[in-house]
């Protein structure tokens, strides 16, 4: 399949599917007018990489991933769930760090309220 034909059945644009190629997350072979043929079996590999984005990875995490889920489950040496355990544990560590700038602004939102208006549009103007 072209790339265009894998952009259509998978949801993706046709940069996004060379990005994934020059990232080895996908692979094709070229036809003799130098063509890029996916195999079907990429459309489900880049609903994967998609899922596996919008999960906050980043794409160097998500190419030592793909080997993984590629193998049967018996030959699994826990790579994958090593790596799985490292981006949760850096997300959370997002969310505790987005969690404390909310703190800090809801604080200084309520230090610098007028007449207590917290919450209120009122509040929320900009200081004149």
């Amino acid at each position: 399949m072209r790339i265009g034909e894998l952009a259509e059945a998978s949801g993706v644009s046709t940069r996004s599917l060379r990005y994934y190629e020059e990232h080895g997350l996908i692979r094709s072979t070229r036809t003799p007018g130098g063509w890029r043929d996916f195999d079907g079996s990429m459309v489900e590999r880049v609903v994967m990489i998609q899922h596996l984005f919008a999960a906050g990875l980043r794409s160097a995490t998500i190419a030592e991933l793909l080997p993984c889920l590629d193998a049967p489950p018996e030959e699994r040496t826990g790579v994958m769930e090593r790596l799985l355990a490292q981006e949760i544990a850096r997300l959370q560590a997002k969310r505790r760090d987005i969690d404390r700038e909310l703190d800090t602004l809801r604080a200084l939102r309520e230090e610098t309220a007028l007449s207590g208006e917290v919450g209120t549009v009122a509040a929320a103007q900009p200081a004149r």
